[in-house]
């Protein structure tokens, strides 16, 4: 793939995030502060789906299996 149309991909990409957020209407400083509270906010939720989301899949698939037909753990 050709490095200027990588560069231009990615250019337009954060264009449409600008459009989306209507941050291109803030001032400089203003944006640097948005960005940095999106970036925070996003790596949170990141960060807890990726250490919660499997605790609870496994919660729910013990308990389903549990109501359907699973042997509790006393009788194994």
């Amino acid at each position: 793939m050709d490095i200027k149309r990588v560069k231009d991909y990615i250019y337009w990409l954060y264009y449409q995030y600008l459009l989306i957020t209507c941050s291109y209407v803030l001032e400089p400083w203003e944006q640097s502060m948005f960005h940095t509270i999106t970036v925070t906010v996003v790596a949170m939720v990141v960060y807890t789906a990726y250490v919660f989301v499997p605790i609870h899949v496994r919660l729910a698939f013990e308990f389903f299996s549990q109501i359907f037909g699973g042997q509790p753990e006393s009788t194994v």
